[in-house]
């Protein structure tokens, strides 16, 4: 179902948008116009055009190539702070950081002697030179999209998505989320 008050105006065109009145019960919101839909879809878009290219490029799915950057960019990361990072669930973290593993692009550590023992994750040399080698394309194809927007519309989004990302974790605090654990990496 699509809503053509939903698309996208002419080159700086204002329009009201479901969102424009939007009173506190939702009343007139549409699945196609839910928060979540729409970020769902540009997300998976985005992810499709931007991102999958230049995983692929490099013999990499999107999840690997997402975790391989988070783990060279901090060079050592626990896994609980990976899973956060990364935005996936720990069981997908896990698997990732397996096949990343067995291609010698990370290592992953125990620490401790209990059950719930702290895993890190390191980033070897071939880790680090193949995302050397990448890190540049992304960036190029991410400024790109980003540029489609206005100066203004980016900042506005930018602040937009921080605010969102905000809320939803001081939801998630709220419910009580645990952390996750090495658990899931059966080390």
């Amino acid at each position: 179902m699509t809503d053509k008050s939903i698309s996208s105006p002419p080159e700086g065109e204002q329009f009201p948008t479901p969102w424009t009145e939007l009173d506190e019960a939702g009343t007139t919101l549409t699945v196609d116009a839910f928060i979540t839909t729409m970020m769902s879809q540009v997300g998976n878009a985005l992810r499709r055009t931007i991102t999958l290219p230049y995983a692929e490029q490099f013999g990499l799915s999107v999840s690997e190539w997402r975790v391989l950057s988070l783990v060279a960019h901090a060079g050592r990361i626990a896994f609980s702070e990976l899973v956060r990072q990364s935005t996936s669930d720990k069981a997908l973290v896990s698997r990732t950081l397996k096949l990343l593993e067995g291609r010698g692009l990370v290592e992953l550590q125990a620490e401790g002697n209990t059950p719930r023992k702290k895993v890190y994750c390191t980033v070897t040399p071939a880790g680090k030179a193949l995302h050397t080698e990448a890190i540049p394309i992304a960036r190029r194809r991410q400024a790109a999209a980003i540029r489609v927007l206005t100066p203004d519309e980016r900042d506005a989004m930018y602040r937009a998505l921080l605010k969102l990302r905000e809320y939803c974790r001081a939801a998630e605090e709220a419910r009580g989320d645990d952390a996750p654990d090495a658990s899931a990496l059966d080390i």
